[in-house]
């Protein structure tokens, strides 16, 4: 990725390695792969020590590696198991007895590799470690900020080319098919989950998949989706009325929701626990009698991954740290009717809440 600092970002996690008793750590997710050292590809598994950084990939990967991938890391490109490399060059390395892996990643299958190793008389010891990556990448830097407001443009262009398309009697899968095409020619490298649109009943479903079922007219329409630029990701919902002018009804829940999303978008700040941030749109909707209605957390990280940390959630006691990416996704659902959910993309700087997500909020009337 073009401007990260690859370097300060594996110092960082050494100082917690230090911090943890830990000589090393095995990284296996492929986004703290691409965090740590640049590379996009699907297969590889890096070492980081207190004095190199090792990255094992296999030969489909030797091009790509050169472009990708910073100069402070060390590329091996093994022609048969990274697994019986990895112990290779372990044996190599003087001074590492204490291993971190990570447990939240490592299948059942590849921990039994550890135990083989053990068995051989291998010299390591084998620590669980939760999060060690992760945590880091909760505060974004300059070059992913950048990549996290291109990814919001193009989900922006994309939404704003696709409204004027839908028309009453489209199935939703159609919608989300025109949605997906206009990401691509937006730029969009990919779809950082599976796009959901959902009408009329159907949007009372918060994680609804588009179905065969056609938009009838005075529809509520949810869609929520994202873009992917420079393998950052964007996360927006918007909720949309079709073919004729909204109800009172429409307007009263789109509404609430509307106010509940500015409220909490103005007024989240770093440093407040995840569940004081929740609150902020929360017990707004509670106070207006739908509490019940909205079951979901208000936001979530987003980052390398479409879900990260930090979370924004009843039960989120950790501080919001500056420089995280949250959503802000207030929404009210009502089975046999349908639902409303607005969501934008921000960030907690140091001086305050920034809004990366600008378009129209209004109940919007297409088709």
């Amino acid at each position: 990725m073009t401007g990260a600092d690859h370097g300060a970002r594996l110092t960082r996690l050494r100082q917690s390695l230090t911090t943890s008793g830990l000589d090393a750590m095995l990284v296996s997710a492929l986004p703290n792969i691409r965090y740590l050292t640049g590379f996009s590809g699907s297969n590889a598994l890096v070492v980081v020590t207190p004095t190199e950084c090792l990255l094992l990939t296999d030969f489909r990967y030797a091009t790509q590696v050169k472009s990708e991938v910073a100069a402070a890391v060390r590329v091996i490109i093994e022609s048969s198991s990274l697994w019986t490399r990895l112990w290779q060059e372990l044996h190599a390395s003087a001074g590492t007895k204490v291993l971190a892996f990570e447990s939240a990643h490592v299948t059942h299958q590849d921990a039994a590799k550890f135990l083989d190793a053990a068995s051989d008389g291998s010299r390591w010891l084998w620590r669980p470690a939760i999060n060690l990556v992760e945590v880091l990448r909760e505060v974004k830097d300059d070059s992913e900020l950048v990549q996290i407001r291109h990814a919001v443009r193009i989900a922006e262009e994309a939404l704003g080319a696709t409204l004027p398309q839908v028309r009453v009697g489209m199935t939703e899968m159609a919608v989300a098919g025109i949605l997906e095409r206009e990401l691509r020619l937006a730029g969009s490298e990919g779809f950082p989950f599976e796009t959901i649109v959902a009408a009329g009943a159907r949007a009372a479903l918060p994680h609804a998949r588009a179905s065969g079922n056609r938009i009838e007219r005075g529809d509520l329409l949810l869609v929520d989706f994202g873009a992917v630029q420079g393998g950052y990701c964007s996360d927006l919902t918007r909720t949309v009325v079709v073919g004729a002018p909204p109800t009172d009804r429409q307007l009263e829940i789109h509404t609430a929701v509307r106010e509940a999303n500015g409220s909490a978008s103005a007024l989240v700040r770093a440093g407040m626990r995840g569940r004081d941030a929740d609150a902020l749109a929360r017990d707004y909707i509670h106070r207006l009698g739908f509490g019940e209605a909205f079951g979901h957390s208000l936001g979530h990280g987003i980052g390398l991954e479409v879900h990260e940390a930090p979370r924004l959630a009843k039960s989120a006691e950790a501080p919001l740290p500056a420089g995280s990416v949250v959503t802000i996704e207030p929404g009210i659902y009502v089975e046999g009717w349908g639902g409303v959910r607005i969501e934008d993309d921000v960030v907690l700087t140091s001086e305050g809440p920034e809004v990366l997500s600008t378009f129209d909020r209004t109940l919007l009337q297409v088709g």
